[in-house]
């Protein structure tokens, strides 16, 4: 196999799955912005994370079912958690999110603190390996985030708060586990803040296209420069968001 088709056969899956993360996390990107409750995915993708990794202690294989049933079930039970507390205490909401966020966070290294290969796991659970995502777990994933854009596009208004969490936390189980936490939050928030100024239905379209092009960059910048590439494609959404919102028309623009 020539160098070239080996790279392609690494970025081409990646590039897939970053197709699939961003089809469906711009329209729940876009919900999030506009609940003022940004960090939720940040909190969700922890918990899911955490799941993992308990179920990773219990000597779980790491591509087995019940590592998905226990990161759905940690995320599911965040999901839950931050419903409740909406209702409670919807003045401190975004507060209570960070709270969770945290705990998550160091509930992790706790549970790794015995693991020589701690750190290594804990890097691979923020920035994901995206360029090793296995074809056969795309298929899945596809299947799963279908289900998903299909209730979200057809039943959104009727699945309440409590469904919004639950579809969202199956969203995010799924992606943490295929590019890790950080490339879920960029994915999620980047490109429906570059697009807030714009009308719903292109607003929608070209939050995916920065999703899509922010991915191909990445991949390509990291290929190029030997740099990781779930950090690179952060940084070239960031980028690509920030000329897209200094160059958009003005005439896209929703008027005042």
């Amino acid at each position: 196999m020539t160098t070239g088709a080996m790279e392609l056969s690494i970025l081409l899956p990646a590039f897939v799955a970053g197709l699939l993360v961003t089809a469906t996390h711009v329209p729940l990107g876009t919900q999030v912005l506009a609940g003022g409750i940004v960090f939720i995915d940040l909190a969700i993708a922890q918990i899911a994370g955490c799941g993992v990794l308990v179920a990773d202690q219990l000597g779980f294989e790491a591509e087995g079912m019940a590592v998905q049933i226990a990161a759905l079930a940690a995320a599911l039970g965040g999901a839950l958690l931050l419903t409740w507390t909406e209702r409670v205490w919807p003045d401190v909401q975004e507060a209570i999110i960070g709270v969770v966020f945290v705990l998550a966070a160091t509930g992790g290294a706790l549970l790794l603190a015995s693991n020589a290969h701690g750190s290594e796991h804990l890097r691979d659970l923020l920035v994901g390996q995206i360029l090793w995502v296995q074809p056969a777990r795309l298929g899945w994933a596809a299947v799963v985030y279908g289900v998903i854009l299909a209730l979200w596009f057809g039943w959104r208004r009727h699945l309440g708060r409590v469904g919004f969490y639950a579809l969202f936390a199956c969203a995010v189980t799924v992606s943490v586990q295929l590019v890790g936490v950080y490339l879920v939050f960029a994915t999620l928030i980047v490109p429906p803040l570059a697009t807030r100024a714009m009308a719903p239905g292109r607003r929608m379209i070209a939050a995916w296209m920065l999703g899509v092009v922010g991915y191909a960059v990445g991949l390509g910048v990291s290929t190029a420069l030997d740099l990781p590439s779930g950090p690179a494609i952060v940084w070239s959404l960031a980028v690509l968001a920030l000329i897209w919102y200094a160059m958009a028309p003005r005439a896209l623009a929703v008027p005042e």
